[in-house]
């Protein structure tokens, strides 16, 4: 009797199988991936997947365009018929499976997969996966490993190509990580299979395979640019012009604004970008939009998202409420700057979705009455915030207080 999958369906009346094939090509698929190959009428993959069965298939081969369709416009042009798709290794870390669930029905898929990379590389250098942090930095800016970066931390990256292990090894180096030990494991799998290791600070690696996993054993000097777990970063860490949601100030900001996982943030009058950028290191599903009108200060969020490692965050340059126009629907919202402006709090408040959230900070006595207007209208929590910080007073010390900020919080029904 045939097997059967989520809600009955038959194994083999699935039209659709994805089987993750690794380096050693045939050698390493059982039986019934090596059938549903020689079965397939069709079979899409990379031109090097393509060439592993190439002596087994008999079907028609396709490799994937360039550039990608991530739409998979030629796959499901052949439902109905039987397809095979090539994937490296586990088609559903960071591969095509994960692309084609999106569009294909489970129950007309099947999946045979293979080890991941990640999951060779763990088992070579002997480290649980449960342990360590795993990135894609494949197709992907570099500065994404920033937050990752903790003493003693062991990290594996997927890489793009043959350059990236070099280029990381910079970049930590830059960060005054470069003690940390780098272990490049090339063509995980096949006949090629190498690992080299040495200090990212005394990288001279050469002729590295563009198929690698760089794994990544972080040490670092007092110095060390470490991003910290928690919300209210340093000052220091933000390039700024004095423009900037202080720390303290910051971090109750974020606990009001509550991010969750996947949500979407529009950051108005985002200065230096520091509420964004903190939102997004919450979580990496996590988005944000900083919206900044003069241009000078628009460039330096971009430098500070990659400098903090979340290069995804978007930049609009213009002035609320006219650039707030067009842009995706904010599941949370913070105006720092610019919030009493014509018509910026109602286009905000409009714009929100239902059961979000809106923070909004004032220290101008213009601001803070739009606040208590709105609060009166809408309700919410109103809370003013006090800081004040020792510093010297002669040969002695005395607090000085900041500008307090009157915060109103409203979620909206």
């Amino acid at each position: 009797m045939p097997a059967e999958g989520p809600r009955g369906a038959k194994l083999n009346s699935r039209w659709l199988t994805i089987v993750g094939i690794g380096e050693d090509g045939l050698a390493g698929l059982g039986d019934e991936a090596k059938q549903r190959i020689a079965q397939a009428e069709v079979i899409f993959g990379g031109k090097r997947h393509l060439a592993l069965v190439a002596s087994f298939a008999k079907g028609e081969a396709r490799p994937w365009p360039v550039p990608f369709d991530a739409e998979m416009a030629d796959v499901l042009a052949l439902a109905g018929k039987k397809i095979c798709v090539l994937a490296s290794g586990d088609p559903f870390f960071h591969g095509v499976g994960a692309t084609l669930a999106r569009k294909v029905k489970t129950q007309d898929m099947h999946v045979i997969p293979a080890p991941s990379s990640i999951s060779l590389a763990a088992s070579r250098l002997g480290w649980a996966l449960q342990d360590i942090e795993t990135i894609s930095l494949h197709g992907h800016s570099i500065d994404l490993i920033r937050p990752l970066l903790h003493p003693g931390t062991r990290i594996l990256a997927l890489t793009s190509d043959a350059e990236a292990p070099a280029a990381i090894a910079r970049l930590l180096t830059e960060l005054d990580f470069g003690a940390s030990r780098l272990t490049v494991l090339e063509a995980l799998g096949g006949p090629s299979e190498n690992a080299r290791s040495t200090s990212a600070d005394a990288f001279d690696l050469e002729n590295i395979n563009p198929l690698n996993v760089l794994a990544i054993e972080v040490d670092s000097t007092p110095d060390a640019r470490i991003l910290p777990l928690t919300s209210g970063l340093g000052d220091h860490l933000f390039d700024h012009d004095g423009q900037i949601t202080k720390r303290e100030i910051r971090a109750i900001t974020l606990s009001a604004l509550a991010p969750r996982r996947g949500e979407l943030l529009w950051d108005i009058g985002a200065g230096s970008g520091s509420i964004g950028i903190e939102w997004m290191l919450a979580h990496p599903s996590m988005r944000a939009i900083a919206i900044e009108a003069d241009s000078t200060r628009a460039a330096r969020i971009h430098r500070n998202a990659a400098a903090c490692g979340v290069p995804g965050l978007v930049v609009v340059e213009g002035s609320a409420p006219k650039a707030l126009a067009k842009l995706d629907t904010p599941d949370a919202i913070f105006i720092g700057g610019g919030g009493s402006d014509t018509g910026v709090l109602g286009a905000a408040i409009q714009a929100l979705r239902a059961g979000g959230r809106l923070v909004a900070n004032a220290v101008t006595l213009e601001m803070e009455a739009l606040l208590l207007a709105q609060h009166t209208r809408h309700g919410g929590d109103l809370t003013r915030i006090a800081i004040s910080r020792a510093s010297p007073v002669g040969a002695m010390q005395a607090w000085r207080p900041a500008m307090p900020v009157t915060q109103w919080s409203w979620v909206k029904p």
